[in-house]
């Protein structure tokens, strides 16, 4: 790279990447530029279809005012702007006569199609667009099976990614850290900037701490039992994961700094944990390869099945109201709160349609209005995997035991007892097999609906 500056003026277009450390579009645009102004779009394309209270507004809201901080002690500034991405950031490029726009990869469907017309537009009136890598180690087709085609099943693809990453760590581990000395002062900038609350949103309490602080506190914090991690993640009632895929999906944390993290605290336990994150970059790839996951089947001919259960069913499940004690507890935090453990997120998706018998995609899309840490790829993947529909999918034989897994997971119903109080009482096994005068009947029966859902895809066959 050269060390003289390429352009005199360019804007860091930030997204998923809400941070001032570590951040590779920051980090390029402030070593080929003389002065460099972060933005942040309020997409009025997606937020407009938001609740008021949506949880997560409060997430990146604070992680902004976090960032602008941090760029107002350096003299610089944040600009926050509202609207449609494609007509402000080429406006904002004229107003403030910029050569680039420097930003990182997104690669959902709405995403491809704004960056390509916004790159369009920048490019007709002389204006440089760069978009890096930087939410992934490895993206698109960078990982390829033997026949240079992308994998289908994932642990292939995960003993590749090791291989290669292992091979160049010191390149992938790189930190990029953004050259502060070139930010654009804020007094040159008359531009007013915004904020989500000046468009009717209402902070909200959530259980995640906000920012990239927060952040790097709960990746320290993990050092303490990041080796048990492998024997302790499953359960919902001690704590055993990180809690950091908000800060992930959002960018508060690079990537790149978990895995030099995960590199410093090697264990047994880390090594499950960096498998979790090969599994998120896995469905980034899935996304990226086969595009028609976002709106169907995976696996095409699975979108053939007649899924037959009741509407009612979903309500109940939503509402926390089956009958299944862990079911239950997992929605009902879920309700309160937009977090579930992984393990529960399993559970709950396994029960939706392979004992209520109903089309993965109701379920995918209450998770994606109301889930915390929603990332598209992460989501379509987890349910189409629980529903049997898509790569590297559960087979279709396999479903999970609402019971067994509630005494596996959660034995002495520590879990159940705080999210279902009505059941506080019962003691040992029986908060897992409640009486019908202890508890609501369960809606279903398991054994029965199994058989059914097995049913549905032999008929596929």
């Amino acid at each position: 790279m050269s060390t003289t500056p390429i352009y005199e003026r360019a804007l860091v277009w930030m997204r998923r990447d809400l941070r001032l450390k570590d951040q590779r579009a920051l980090f390029e645009a402030t070593h080929q530029s003389s002065k460099v102004l972060p933005v942040f779009v309020i997409d009025s394309n997606i937020v407009d279809k938001l609740s008021k209270t949506d949880r997560r507004v409060t997430f990146i809201q604070k992680s902004l005012d976090e960032v602008a901080e941090g760029l107002d002690k350096k003299g610089s500034r944040l600009l926050v702007v509202y609207g449609d991405p494609a007509e402000k950031i080429p406006e904002l490029a004229k107003k403030l006569k910029v050569q680039a726009v420097f930003t990182s990869n997104d690669f959902e469907a709405y995403a491809k199609k704004r960056d390509e017309g916004v790159a369009k537009r920048l490019k007709s009136e002389g204006v440089a667009f760069h978009s890096f890598k930087d939410q992934v180690i490895f993206e698109g087709t960078e990982i390829l099976n033997g026949s240079g085609e992308p994998y289908r099943v994932f642990t292939p693809y995960s003993n590749n990614w090791l291989k290669q990453f292992e091979s160049a760590k010191a390149k992938h581990l790189r930190d990029y850290q953004p050259k502060m000395g070139s930010l654009w002062d804020a007094s040159e900038i008359r531009e007013k900037s915004t904020s989500f609350w000046e468009h009717g949103f209402k902070e909200q309490d959530i259980v995640i701490p906000t920012g990239s602080k927060a952040a790097e506190k709960l990746l320290k914090d993990f050092a303490d039992h990041i080796s048990r991690y492998q024997e302790a993640r499953d359960f919902p009632a001690i704590g055993g994961t990180s809690r950091l895929s908000m800060h992930i999906r959002f960018g508060t944390i690079s990537i790149r700094e978990c895995l030099r993290f995960a590199d410093e605290h090697l264990s047994a336990g880390t090594r499950v944990w960096i498998k979790e994150l090969i599994w998120r970059e896995f469905y980034q790839m899935i996304l990226f390869n086969f595009p028609h996951v976002e709106k169907g089947s995976f696996k095409r001919e699975c979108d053939q099945i007649k899924w037959p259960g009741k509407k009612e069913h979903f309500e109940a499940w939503v509402e926390g109201k089956t009958g299944f004690p862990i079911i239950d507890a997992a929605m009902r935090e879920f309700k309160q709160t937009g977090w579930m453990h992984n393990r529960l997120r399993m559970v709950v998706a396994m029960f939706l349609t392979k004992d209520l018998l109903l089309d993965w995609r109701m379920g995918e899309k209450y998770f994606a209005d109301n889930l915390l840490d929603f990332d598209l790829a992460s989501n379509n993947g987890g349910w189409q995997w629980s529903a049997s529909t898509g790569c590297d999918a559960q087979p279709y034989f396999r479903v999970m035991n609402p019971y067994s897994q509630s005494e596996r997971f959660d034995f002495d119903g520590e879990y159940i007892r705080k999210w279902v109080p009505e059941l506080s009482k019962l003691k040992g096994k029986a908060i897992h097999h409640p009486l019908p005068f202890e508890y609501m009947e369960p809606i279903v029966d398991h054994s029965e609906q199994r058989l059914i859902a097995i049913d549905l895809f032999k008929k596929l066959k």
